[in-house]
């Protein structure tokens, strides 16, 4: 059973890093298998074999969040990482370049405020709760954003996409040179999925919600610390976590009681 779980790990890694495989930054893994005329098994079976995932032990025992299971997760929705030099990985190079021959300091601070990422980060200022915060509603976010993180954390871990400062000189950040790895981005993730959420609470503000989150995720992209591939499959991501999380009768109650406390 390990011999095969470590040759189909071998197999994906493969179609990973095959750049004919995937010209397009939307290509999904699934399309990529039909281009080399290989059968990819279904997601649960065979491209989330969490134990088989070249990732440190630390990051193996983040694997779990609150109420996802990274490994039980279909993450087809999410698109594969570009190809080095394909089109859209220039294409990438050349918006974070336009945006940082144009962005402001007054854009840079507001990135700069964004370093860490959190539900009172994003949604504070325009929160449909009292401020401060209900205690039962910091531990359904801080819930939440436990299996944002697992899941981004878990590709990230797949696809070892560098940071665009780290590839290519011309990049010049106006944001902290952050470690790891760039794809998808978590920030754009747990924005996203935390807007839909709050659309779900609130949805005559659900566009607002949204608004906020597609800035959070620029923020990244003009500060120079991602690719707008990167925020693209984060947004993917969270419509994948948000379309898992309503499912679960855990997260469904624990919504609905945060219902009465809203303003």
């Amino acid at each position: 059973m390990l011999k095969k779980a470590t040759f189909f790990r071998a197999l994906l890694l493969s179609l990973l890093l095959i750049p004919a495989a995937r010209p397009a930054a939307a290509q999904t893994l699934e399309q990529a298998a039909d281009q080399l005329g290989i059968h990819l098994l279904p997601a649960r079976a065979f491209l989330l074999p969490l134990p088989e995932l070249p990732v440190s032990a630390e990051d193996r025992g983040a694997a779990t969040g609150h109420y996802l299971l990274a490994a039980s997760l279909d993450l087809r929705g999410v698109p594969a990482a570009p190809a080095a030099d394909s089109p859209a990985d220039k294409e990438d190079f050349r918006v974070i370049l336009d945006w940082q021959a144009r962005r402001t300091p007054e854009q840079c601070a507001a990135a700069n405020k964004e370093m860490s990422h959190s539900f009172e980060v994003f949604f504070g200022a325009i929160s449909p709760f009292p401020s401060p915060a209900p205690a039962k509603v910091k531990e359904f976010f801080k819930n939440v954003e436990n299996d944002s993180v697992t899941a981004h954390k878990f590709l990230k871990d797949v696809y070892k996409r560098e940071r665009p400062f780290v590839r290519d000189a011309r990049v010049k950040p106006c944001l902290p040179r952050v470690q790891g790895f760039a794809y998808p981005s978590g920030h754009s993730a747990m924005a996203r999925l935390e807007a839909l959420i709050l659309g779900d609470l609130v949805p005559a503000r659900r566009a607002e919600f949204l608004a906020r989150a597609d800035q959070a995720a620029l923020n990244r992209v003009l500060g120079g610390v991602h690719h707008p591939t990167d925020t693209a499959a984060g947004k993917a991501l969270a419509d994948v976590l948000y379309k898992e999380l309503v499912k679960d009768p855990r997260f469904a109650a624990d919504l609905r009681a945060l219902r009465p406390l809203l303003k």
